[in-house]
């Protein structure tokens, strides 16, 4: 998948556990988890919106781009 989710990087980086996280934001562990491995085919800017407030990041800091190699 093009798309990287690097959220498990900013939340180590951040000292903040998941859990923490899910409930700050109001979305379940199970979905952040969904969201942390990259499972998921969209995410709402609400949500992204509001992890990116929490952490205290950008956008571009959780999500990369990466060009399939052929």
């Amino acid at each position: 998948m093009p798309i990287v989710v690097n959220l498990d990087i900013m939340l180590a980086k951040r000292k903040v556990k998941s859990r923490d996280l899910a409930e700050q934001i109001g979305i379940t562990e199970a979905n952040l988890s969904l969201l942390k491995s990259g499972k998921v085919k969209g995410v709402r800017f609400a949500t992204l919106e509001a992890i990116c407030r929490y952490l205290d990041c950008q956008p571009g800091d959780l999500l990369e781009f990466k060009a399939d190699e052929e």
